[in-house]
């Protein structure tokens, strides 16, 4: 049995904190002459936003995105109002607030924030910059997850061409792309070109970041996932267990991740026909995700097909249908009727 369609099996988005790239002089507002008191007024606004964009990117690592949102929100008004709308710093800002966007399911407000952070980069930085590749990735990754695969492709290949152009072929982000690519190649059902991305992945983060790094977990997760879907049950579980085991312990245990972990093992074992081990993982992962996204993001309907999904292939068909009734809803708002 494969796992459920749009399984978030998570493949890792780079989170765009490098603030200060360019920073460059404050711009006056057009007409008029900044004065050295306006000078120091700005200058410490964009410190404050550098604070405060850290305290997006330790919130967003924590998994607690509504709580970063507003603060994203403020960092990316400051930096367009002192340093005009075409600054790399707003570029950042706008990766940053869609990813959060994305991560709460809101993709129509995603999209537009990557696409114009894409062409910021691309006009400011060059056609070939490293930061080019993460827009690139992430916006990929948004379309992937929207099912728009033909779109997400291009997208995914460019990155990684540029990563390993400007970074070689063993850094850490190229190993990003390589999962990322992999991921989408695994969904649609291409198995055989994206085991050995999954696999380079692997290798590269283990040697560059340790074993216990969580971008490792991201990679075994999806090696882990793509043996499922081909039925090696026995090749999975271990990758599973070793994932959710490391992001355990580097996340903790409430973090979403976790609960992509919990989700994915617990479909290997409804696959096999081991009702009563998957069960509470699906809904210890449920209740962790529907506390840090909220009862209404696409992961909470994931989660709750796949629950309804094992109640069904016991006979409890009466505690399934509200389940599947509810997942449904939930994906009909997020991704239109």
């Amino acid at each position: 049995m494969k796992r459920t369609p749009l399984n978030p099996f998570l493949w890792l988005t780079v989170f765009v904190g490098c603030s200060g790239l360019l920073t460059g002089t404050p711009q006056p507002v057009s007409g008029q002459t900044n004065s050295p008191m306006l000078l120091v007024q700005q200058s410490d606004e964009l410190e404050e936003a550098e604070r405060l964009q850290q305290q997006v990117i330790q919130l967003y690592q924590q998994g607690k995105y509504n709580e970063a949102i507003p603060i994203a929100e403020r960092v990316l008004e400051i930096r367009e109002r002192i340093l005009g709308e075409n600054h790399p710093d707003v570029a950042t800002s706008l990766n940053n607030l869609a990813l959060l966007y994305k991560e709460q399911g809101r993709y129509s407000e995603a999209e537009p924030l990557y696409q114009r952070s894409l062409a910021i980069y691309e006009k400011a930085l060059s056609t070939e910059h490293p930061l080019v590749a993460t827009s690139l990735n992430n916006l990929a990754y948004l379309y992937h997850s929207q099912g728009r695969y033909d779109e997400a492709e291009p997208l995914h290949q460019r990155s990684l061409a540029i990563r390993e152009n400007a970074l070689g072929e063993n850094h850490p982000s190229v190993a990003t792309s390589l999962n990322n690519l992999a991921a989408l190649y695994s969904d649609q059902g291409r198995y055989s070109e994206a085991e050995p991305l999954y696999q380079r992945s692997l290798a590269i983060r283990e040697n560059a970041l340790g074993e216990n790094h969580p971008s490792v977990a991201t990679s075994l997760n999806g090696l882990a996932a793509l043996y499922s879907d081909q039925g090696r049950f026995d090749e999975a579980e271990p990758l599973y267990q070793r994932s959710l085991a490391i992001w355990e312990k580097a996340l903790g245990e409430n973090h979403p991740r976790v609960a992509t972990s919990l989700n994915n093992l617990a479909s290997l074992y409804r696959s096999q026909g081991r009702y009563d081990e998957a069960e509470p993982l699906y809904k210890r992962s449920l209740a962790i995700w529907e506390k840090a996204l909220g009862e209404n993001h696409p992961r909470v309907a994931t989660s709750l097909n796949n629950l309804a999904s094992l109640y069904r292939s016991q006979g409890r068909y009466d505690e399934a249908e509200p389940l599947y009734k509810r997942s449904l809803a939930i994906w009909e708002k997020a991704l239109g009727e």
